[in-house]
């Protein structure tokens, strides 16, 4: 049984454009360096033919993986998104307890996650101290240099 996890729109297309690119592209590709090698004569010594063998069962194990991942992809239907409460794909203003400093996440698959463009992944301490939080909660996260509360100052779609 594949794991579930949500993909925005975005995501989705993304994940499936990938998985596109490994089968339509790369899988010819490999097959095609180890027929080369082949044709280099004998293969008990030919290191050529076994990094190309090689490389294919790493494509090969890479197109399972996501292959079952996207088995288990849902998308979220953004319309029907409860703001009341930080859920996947919430945008989250947050007021840090101890500086007073004001940032804002939002929420996302593991796979969309990019801290530089603010999306941190519903599976991080932060965004799983998050879910299910609502506006006035104070989010009392374990992060590596110990315990940040959080208040949740606003939640949006994103």
């Amino acid at each position: 049984m594949s794991k579930v996890s949500y993909y925005t729109a975005e995501g989705l297309k993304k994940l499936k454009d990938e998985l596109n690119q490994l089968r339509d592209i790369e899988r010819p590709k490999a097959s095609q360096a180890i027929a080369e090698a082949r044709d280099k004569g004998d293969l008990s010594e030919n290191a050529e033919y076994d990094a190309a063998k090689e490389a294919q069962g790493l494509l090969e194990l890479k197109i399972a993986k996501m292959e079952e991942i996207l088995a288990g992809a849902r998308l979220i239907d953004e319309s029907q998104l409860d703001v009341s409460k930080v859920l996947v794909l919430s945008t989250v203003k947050l007021k840090n307890t101890q500086n007073g400093m004001l940032m804002s996440y939002t929420l996302v698959a593991e796979s969309e996650a990019d801290l530089k463009s603010g999306k941190i992944s519903v599976n991080s301490p932060i965004g799983q101290g998050l879910l299910g939080k609502k506006v006035g909660d104070i989010a009392e996260i374990k992060v590596p240099n110990g315990t940040m509360g959080f208040e949740i100052v606003a939640i949006t779609r994103s």
